[in-house]
């Protein structure tokens, strides 16, 4: 029973790192990089005078009122 506890610790600390790397490599590969190529891909046609006529035509904005 000597140093069970720093036996323990070893591989429970690697698993620890390991399934923390695991999951930030999830994360960065299954939700960061889509949410990266979306933004890309929506502001490369994106015209912020079109948009800016449409919510003014829809009343949307107070401060430039639809005429």
């Amino acid at each position: 029973m000597r140093r069970l506890l720093a036996r323990r610790m070893k591989f429970h600390l690697l698993g620890a790192f390991l399934v923390s790397l695991g999951c930030a490599t999830l994360y960065k590969f299954g939700v960061a990089e889509p949410r990266k190529q979306a933004y890309a891909r929506f502001y490369r046609n994106y015209d912020p005078v079109k948009d800016f006529e449409a919510m003014k035509a829809a009343g949307v904005l107070e401060s430039a009122p639809a005429k």
